[in-house]
């Protein structure tokens, strides 16, 4: 899924922050254990998320897309004091493997995990977000998209992942999963209410931020 060689790739991990170790250990039963381990986030992209959430600070962060928990404690670094990450997930045969990882992370009491149709959790919520992560199945982007806009800040930033598609975004015949990938880009490049750019980050992140 990565843009760039390995070699390029190793030279960026040396000038970054390291894993703690429960990121290690998360990546490692991932791959063990669990089908489809490329949806981690992994250590670098990690790191770009870390980053970003420390740059904002966040009092409340959304997260739609759990997988194994990795992405959200990167996320979670950033949190404030009294901060809270809310992390929506479909996947029940995960749960027990995601709650032990949060349950040895510094921030588990800052974690809320919850279970079902982000499509219908998240509108449960009474929160207004600095944070909003996508990262769950691509068809529904758009729809996750409109459904926390009104959710975020102004000044918020909302962060879509694998918006390049392993470069597929680049053919001008696309499947499916391609085509909706692309029609979620094409909907941002046309919304004047945000500024935006997308990151060669592994398979690319959107990087949007709310306009006032």
């Amino acid at each position: 899924m990565s843009l760039i060689n390995d070699d390029l790739q190793d030279l960026l991990l040396n000038y970054c922050e390291p894993e703690s170790e429960l990121l290690q250990q998360i990546d490692r039963e991932t791959n063990l254990k669990v089908l489809m381990p490329r949806m981690l986030s992994g250590h670098y992209q990690g790191r770009v998320l870390s980053m970003l959430s420390k740059m904002v600070s966040p009092d409340r962060i959304l997260e739609i897309g759990t997988f194994t928990g990795y992405a959200t404690l990167c996320l979670a670094e950033g949190l404030t004091n009294n901060g809270i990450i809310y992390t929506l997930d479909i996947n029940v045969e995960l749960e027990e493997m995601v709650r032990s990882s949060f349950s040895k992370s510094p921030y588990n009491d800052k974690i809320k995990y919850i279970l079902g149709d982000a499509t219908q959790t998240v509108n449960k919520l009474d929160e207004i977000f600095d944070i909003v992560f996508i990262d769950a199945d691509k068809k529904n982007n758009g729809t996750y998209y409109d459904l926390i806009f009104d959710r975020v800040r102004p000044g918020g930033i909302i962060i879509v992942d694998n918006v390049l598609w392993s470069g597929k975004v680049l053919q001008e015949k696309q499947d499916k999963d391609t085509k909706n990938i692309t029609s979620f880009n094409d909907k941002i490049a046309e919304d004047k209410r945000v500024e935006k750019l997308i990151l060669p980050v592994r398979d690319g992140l959107f990087v949007i931020r709310k306009l006032g």
